[in-house]
Order: structure tokens, then C-alpha cells, then sequence
């Protein structure tokens, strides 16, 4: 049970030493309250970072340490700029010698850049003076991933320049303002699906809506890895790992050595599928676990079989693309099958890849690994053809994939990446119109130092594989690009503070990935973010989000569409609240209350939900999408102010409006409570309609009323 510290104020020097290493002593929460934060929570989130603030002597020496690091460098660990704006590159040498520095660019060509006079006084480190000499990196310089080179007497060192777009293009990759579903791709499921929706229905979602409803885009939930073994976790957006994805998703008549098996082995694998097939037609909650074990079977028994030669030699090629870090995923995945989720009762020598008793491991399961690396190769075709088919579909985006905050805490990235992961913290958020009691995620998050020093390597290489097959990324809490509420162990969600992250760096990387990818990115930016971070965002040409029960100007009036912001995804909802149907039924308040996570007398929320929903319905009727003598009182009533606020979304200067799926069939229950575990059954609900019936998208497809409904909700 967690427990909030005794309050001690922070100190002086523990205010210095916390704000030179990014960590927040006060800050304003959603409300617009001021909070100062405790000195415990400090000081244990310091930790976290390695830095020792338990008594005044180690105060003082890390503040020494964090005045002299950049000194003791030559030249930072990383430098990411923009493109059309030169800057100034720092090299630190002894006093008085000389300084070269060059830029070898991708191509291999080199650029030697020009010293520049910029005087910095002189400082003494470990006993000799240190010089400053300065160099113009040209904004000329062309986009990529770049060496810089600098040298003097008798030594040369290495750092990765990242050269960023000046500002990403949503206008040339959007184009006219675009539309699309939204959607839980699990929950999303057809009469051919194994149980869960995955990339075949993923597919025929996007060409249907594409090319019969003329939707842009299509939003799903994250596809990142969980566990390979049961019990799976429910929660997309509590991964293993951010950078591959969960092969649940495969569609096996897809895979094309399916269509190779003999005849009574492929007759074996559809007999896996046979009592899947039946649960497509029940609104029972999902059950991954048995639709994995069947999968899994299934694509066990396919790899038995030989791969044909450009078979293999694509999968051979596809592993080199990815590297050292599928390795890391598969091998990770191997274990966890041989040894048990618990790393704990792993045998000594398992903890990170670069041991003697890994080495030895990936020697003996060399076919288990190489299992985990074929999934990651079936599941990324599938999805590259996923993306293909919405473009030929007419799709103007395609596939806009979710990236989640963070990673499992025993997961595959926290045992491949645990150098450049905090430990003893967990991220989550502050009280918000979420939870009012606050949310701790328990996920460690990146250490902001360590992620420099490795020059940002695992940040890109997530972002370029999630990258790879979409037409869009949505940046779950894109708040955590520049700074992150971390929660120490054994502290509750409240008492918690935040930590700030180099995000020009993190803004500029996640640029030139998503420029090389053509892909359009939003930044989910609602919560406690100040509106300095929402116009770096728009600057940057990353879109933010507009949820139409949250648009509010200061004094809490329900924001009227035509004053939305126009550089952002706009929704009636999200998937953090119940389906339109179900919110307008005030499920939200009733989910809240039986869980005891309201800090105000439900009857008083009842009443703010009451409220808004009357203030929403009176812009309505003045707009002349819902009659004057409507009666919220009766389902008609409420199923027509349901359509009226997708109308009025529409009407928004938004560049991109989302439709929930689940709204255009009535489904009322939400997918997920924040906040909660077990207490609620979060990401485990099948689309049904408004009486609880299933619906697959075979009915939907089949359905004109369902046109009808989206074209009106459209206002077309």
C-alpha cells in the first residue's frame, strides 16, 4: 500500500541541484492551483537519476559534478538542430590549443565547419584549464543523421549530429481536411477472425471506409508487443516493448506459408481457428489468452517448414534492417517462455543481453529466437500491406498508429534498455479530469542524461520501426516529449513531480523520422499542459487534439466548435472515456463512483456532468442539429444529441476529425477507466451496439444505415 511522505520543504540547495538535473520543486496543476513539491519526493526522484540528495554533503558534490560535466566533454554526446538556422557548436579543449571540427554527412562527404569568435571564460577541471572554442553549424547543412568529428593535439571525438526538418508539412501529407474512424483494432473484428481484430481486419476497416465512405485515415489503438506467454496483458498501452508489435495481430491465412502447408497440416491450423471463429458472435469479454495459445500453435507449425529462398532471404533482410535490437526483443521473448515472466527467478546471468549466460542462451535456443524474429517479420509485412491497401483505398493518411508513454517495468525493453531506463520511479499523471486521485503507470521512463550519452539511439530506432508501415503516428500524452510526472515506489500517484526532457532533441529526432516516413503526427496534448508546449507543437507542424467535452475556454464555457483550434485531431471523445452513447448516459460518473475513485460527492459530479451535457445541447440547438423540444430524458432524445455533437466536430476548422467506431453502432461501454487494473475490465470489450449485441464488420460493411449515419454525423 502506498503511502505519501511526511512534507519537508526543499531546501536551497536541493531546489539548485534538482532544477540543473530538470527536476520540478512546484508546479500548477490542472486547476491552475500552485503546488510546491516535498523535499522527499526530491530527493528520491533524484535517485532515480542516480544522483545521491540524502544529506547536505552529497548535495554538494553533485552540484560540483553537474557545474563541471560539460566541461570534462569535448563536445556534447549529441547535437540535433534544424534545418535554415545555424548554431553554435561548443568544443572544450585545453586552454589555448587548437580545435578542428568536421561533419561527416550520410553520404560521406565532409563539411569542415568555421571557428567563430565567441569568448567563454576559461575553467579549471581536475586541475587544468579548460577553453571553450566555438564553430557555426551551417543550417544549410542537409537533413539526417550525421558524424560531427572534432579534434585536437593528440585526440578526436565522435558525437551523431541530427539535422531536423525547420517544421514538418501536415498540409502537403493531409492535404483537404480528412476524416476517419477511430478504433480498439482488438476489439474491431470480423467472422474470419480468430477472436481479436487483427491486420485482415484492420484491412478491410480501411479499404471499406476509404473507398466507401471517403475517409482518410484510420486510428487504432497501439500494437506494441505484451508478453509472449500467459496470463497476456490486456492493456496496449502497457507494452513490453514500443518498438515491435504484438503478433496476435497476424491474420495466419494471410502469412504466406500458409498457403504452402499440406494439406492436412493446413486443415490442422484450421482447426485451431474452428471454436475462434464461434466467440466472434458473443459479446463475452476478450480472451487473449486463447486466442494466442491457438496462434501461436499455429504459426509454430508453419515455421516447421522450410521458408523458400526469397522467402528467407527476406526475412534475412528484414532482421538486418532491424538489428541488434530484434535480437535483443526475440532472445528477451525466449527466455521468458524457457524461464517464466518473473526475472527474478531467472537463473543468475540472464539480467542483460550482454551477458556470458545470454550469449550461452541464444546459442542453445537459436530456433526459439529465430521463432520471435519471424513473428516481428510476418506481422510488419502484414501491416506494410496494410498500409498499402488504404492508400490504394484513397486514403489520404492510411493507418495512424498510437504510440504508447511507456513499457512494462519487466518487459523486454526494460531488460534490453535498463541503462538509459530510470529505476525506482514510475510515470503516470497528476490529478486530471481523468482520476482526481492521480494515476502512476508504474513504467520506467527514460533517464534523460543516459538517453543523451547513447545519443538517442533506442528513441530513434522505436520511432523508425513504428514508422515503417504508417501513414500517422498519435503520440500518447505527447506531454512526455517535455517533461513527465515521475512517481517514486512506494508513493502514491499524488505525490509525485515532474522531470523535464531535452524535448528539442526529442521534438527533432521524432521530426526527421516522421519526414523520412512521410507520416503526419499528433501529439495527444489535453491535461496539465501549458500553453507554451501546445505552440512548440503547432511551430514544429506536429497537430494537437481537441476533445469536444474538454474544449473550455478559461472560465470552464463549453468551447462552440468554430473556436477549436484548427492544427489538431478533433473527437467527440477518446478511448479513455465511454462511447459517446455511454458518456451521454453519464457512464463515466457511475464507473467512477462504484470504484471509488471520485474525490467530490457523486452527486455533485452527477450534476457538473449534467451541466455540461445541457450547455453542449444548447449550442446544438442553436446550431440547428437538434430540435428545440428534444428530451434527453428518453434514448431517442439522447441518440440524437449523440449524432449532433459528431456534427459538430465536423463543422470544427479541425485538419483531421476522428469518428469512434463504436459510436456509429451505440456502444455505450468504455473500454477503459484510468486508473485502474483489475478493478475494471480495461481493453477487453468487443464492439456491440447499443444493446449489447455484438457487431462484426461484416454487418458493418453490409449495413446502409451505417452510411447513412456516418454521412449525417459528417454532415454530408
Amino acid at each position: 500500500m502506498t503511502q505519501a511522505p511526511i512534507w519537508r520543504p526543499v531546501s536551497d540547495a536541493l531546489r539548485s541541484l534538482a532544477h540543473a538535473y530538470g527536476v520540478a520543486t512546484e508546479y500548477w496543476d490542472q486547476a491552475g492551483a500552485h503546488v510546491d513539491v516535498s523535499a522527499p519526493v526530491v530527493e528520491a526522484v533524484l535517485a532515480a537519476l542516480g544522483v545521491d540528495a540524502r544529506s547536505g554533503k552529497g548535495v554538494t558534490a553533485a552540484l560540483e559534478h553537474i557545474r563541471l560535466r560539460d566541461w570534462r566533454r569535448m563536445i556534447a554526446p549529441i547535437v540535433v538542430m534544424r534545418q535554415e538556422s545555424d548554431e553554435r557548436l561548443w568544443v572544450h579543449v585545453v586552454d589555448g590549443a587548437p580545435a578542428s571540427v568536421d561533419v561527416v554527412l550520410e553520404d560521406e562527404s565532409v563539411v569542415t565547419l568555421e571557428q567563430i569568435d565567441h569568448w567563454v571564460a576559461p575553467q579549471e577541471v581536475d586541475g587544468v584549464f579548460i577553453g571553450e572554442a566555438s564553430f557555426r553549424l551551417p543550417g544549410s547543412l542537409p537533413l539526417g543523421w550525421h558524424t560531427i568529428v572534432a579534434s585536437t593535439k593528440g585526440r578526436r571525438v565522435r558525437s551523431p549530429l541530427v539535422v531536423a526538418p525547420k517544421r514538418l508539412d501536415p498540409d502537403a501529407l493531409i492535404g483537404p481536411r480528412q476524416w476517419g474512424f477511430m478504433t480498439q483494432l482488438y476489439a474491431t473484428r470480423s467472422f474470419e477472425s480468430w477472436g481479436l481484430g487483427d491486420t485482415h481486419d484492420l484491412a478491410t476497416l480501411a479499404e471499406w471506409s476509404g473507398r466507401e465512405l471517403g475517409a482518410g485515415f484510420v486510428l487504432i489503438n497501439p500494437l506494441h508487443a505484451a508478453s509472449p506467454i500467459e496470463p497476456m496483458a490486456a492493456s496496449p498501452y502497457l507494452p513490453v516493448t514500443r518498438r515491435f508489435t504484438n503478433p496476435i495481430y497476424i491474420h495466419i491465412e494471410d502469412v504466406p506459408e500458409y498457403a504452402t502447408l499440406p494439406d492436412a497440416v493446413r486443415d490442422r491450423v484450421d482447426q485451431l481457428a474452428g471454436f475462434l471463429h464461434e466467440r466472434n458472435d458473443s459479446a463475452d469479454l476478450l480472451d487473449r489468452d486463447a486466442v494466442w495459445a491457438a496462434k501461436r500453435t499455429a504459426l509454430d507449425t508453419i515455421l516447421k517448414f522450410e521458408l523458400l529462398p526469397d522467402r528467407e532471404e527476406a526475412f534475412a533482410d528484414y532482421c538486418e534492417g532491424e538489428g541488434q535490437g530484434l535480437e535483443d526483443f526475440a532472445t528477451w521473448c525466449a527466455i521468458t517462455e524457457v524461464h517464466g515472466g518473473d526475472a527474478d527467478t531467472w537463473p543468475v546471468g540472464l539480467s542483460a543481453p550482454g551477458t556470458s549466460g545470454v550469449m550461452a542462451f541464444r546459442m542453445q535456443n537459436a530456433e526459439r529466437i529465430r521463432f520471435h524474429r519471424w513473428l516481428q517479420f510476418i506481422v510488419s509485412e502484414q501491416l506494410r500491406d496494410v498500409q498499402q491497401r488504404a492508400k490504394a483505398a484513397g486514403m489520404r493518411i492510411g493507418v495512424m498508429h498510437d504510440l504508447a508513454v511507456g513499457v512494462h517495468p519487466e518487459g523486454a525493453d526494460a531488460w534490453a534498455l535498463h541503462d538509459v531506463l530510470a529505476q525506482g520511479v514510475g510515470v503516470g499523471a497528476p490529478p486530471d479530469m481523468y482520476n482526481q486521485q492521480g494515476q502512476n503507470w508504474h513504467q520506467p521512463p527514460w533517464r534523460p542524461e543516459a538517453l543523451a550519452d547513447a545519443g538517442f539511439a533506442p528513441y530513434r530506432d522505436m520511432l523508425r520501426t513504428v514508422l515503417s508501415h504508417a501513414g500517422g503516428l498519435r503520440m500518447d500524452h505527447v506531454l512526455g516529449l517535455f517533461r513527465m510526472w515521475w512517481v517514486p515506489a512506494g508513493f502514491p500517484a499524488t505525490a509525485g513531480t515532474f522531470v523535464r526532457f531535452d524535448h528539442n532533441a526529442m521534438l527533432g529526432i521524432l521530426m526527421l523520422e516522421a519526414h523520412r516516413a512521410g507520416a503526419v503526427i499528433v501529439g495527444e496534448d489535453l491535461g496539465t499542459v501549458e500553453p507554451w508546449v501546445r505552440d512548440e507543437l503547432a511551430d514544429r507542424g506536429i497537430l494537437g487534439t481537441s476533445v469536444l467535452w474538454f474544449e473550455t475556454d478559461p472560465s470552464g464555457r463549453q468551447l462552440p466548435p468554430e473556436e477549436w483550434r484548427q492544427d489538431v485531431l478533433a473527437s467527440v471523445t477518446v478511448h479513455d472515456l465511454p462511447p459517446t452513447a455511454g458518456f451521454l448516459r453519464h457512464e463515466h460518473v457511475r464507473i467512477r463512483s462504484e470504484l471509488e475513485l471520485l474525490t467530490v460527492p457523486v452527486e455533485q459530479e452527477l450534476a457538473a456532468a449534467e451541466a455540461t451535457r445541457n450547455a453542449w445541447a444548447q449550442i446544438l440547438i442553436f446550431r440547428g442539429w437538434l430540435p428545440p423540444d428534444v428530451d434527453l430524458t428518453t434514448e431517442a432524445g439522447l441518440d440524437a444529441m449523440a449524432i449532433a455533437l459528431h456534427r459538430a466536430a465536423a463543422v470544427s476548422p479541425s485538419r483531421l476529425v476522428g469518428v469512434g467506431l463504436p459510436d456509429m453502432v451505440g456502444d455505450r461501454r468504455a473500454q477503459n477507466q484510468p486508473g485502474t487494473h483489475l478493478e475494471y475490465p480495461n481493453w477487453r470489450m468487443p464492439m456491440t451496439d447499443a444493446a449489447g449485441h455484438p457487431v462484426v464488420l461484416d454487418d458493418l460493411v453490409a449495413r446502409p444505415a451505417l452510411l447513412e449515419r456516418v454521412l449525417a454525423a459528417l454532415g454530408r
